[in-house]
């Protein structure tokens, strides 16, 4: 769990994983996203498809800290596990090191478990060594439907349990910490997308809720926006580091 009271700007940035998305997206908007997430350090930057990793490695060559974010299935989810395991191995041939897959929503509500069961075996084993996500859209879900979903991510050993893609409405605070919950004692960690607005204090009550990742655009206001979050009291004052005894 990130504590906020020894974070400041520089280190909070790792929170993050900042997007560009549209379907209009072009070249010039991929390598300006790229720009940003190199001058703020984020933790990643996450883009539609397989289609733009090689520009993204271009680009974030010289940063290998920096994890390089394709989607899987974006946004609807409803190829085969086959595909998108195969979608997912092109994009780890390309540079891909963090991947992020839309779950089959229609396939989790008709209780075909066998399908999701396939699709995050075969999505874990396509990611390699790298960090795996799986996109739950939240606002299509019922509670118990999100806790099925969250204890099939747990089951499959995925690294994070993501709300959503951002193209639809995103979370609300009650199902955050419903995954959150789900997801306890694990290795799995959430990661919030659709960060409502005001996006500031929003981002921030996930984050002291637990959260250990937020993916948006918005990225970087909502770092700058710290100091301000601090000022009126929704996020705890900056301490310094407890040293460790010699």
């Amino acid at each position: 769990m990130i504590d906020l009271s020894l974070m400041d700007k520089k280190t909070l940035a790792k929170a993050f994983d900042y997007s560009v998305l549209p379907k209009d997206s072009q070249e010039a908007a991929i390598r300006k996203g790229c720009a940003i997430t190199r001058q703020y350090g984020f933790a990643a930057f996450c883009f539609s498809s397989a289609w733009w990793t090689p520009i993204v490695v271009e680009e974030l060559r010289d940063f290998p800290e920096i994890l390089v974010g394709a989607a899987i299935s974006f946004p609807w989810g409803v190829q085969s596990p086959y595909i998108k395991a195969k979608e997912t191995e092109e994009a780890v041939q390309l540079g891909a090191t963090t991947l992020d897959m839309c779950m089959n929503v229609g396939a989790l509500k008709d209780r075909r478990l066998e399908v999701i069961r396939e699709e995050f075996r075969l999505f874990k084993e396509a990611c390699q060594r790298h960090e795996s996500k799986v996109i739950l859209e939240t606002c299509f879900l019922t509670d118990e439907e999100i806790a099925l979903s969250c204890n099939l991510i747990t089951e499959a050993g995925i690294d994070f349990a993501k709300t959503s893609s951002g193209q639809y409405e995103g979370p609300t605070l009650e199902q955050v910490l419903l995954m959150l919950d789900t997801v306890k004692g694990t290795k799995t960690k959430v990661k919030v997308a659709g960060v409502k607005f005001p996006r500031p204090q929003n981002a921030y009550v996930f984050l002291m809720a637990g959260v250990d990742r937020i993916g948006t655009r918005d990225a970087p206001a909502i770092l700058e926006s710290l100091d301000l979050m601090r000022k009126i009291g929704i996020v705890p004052p900056l301490c310094a580091p407890v040293s460790s005894p010699a």
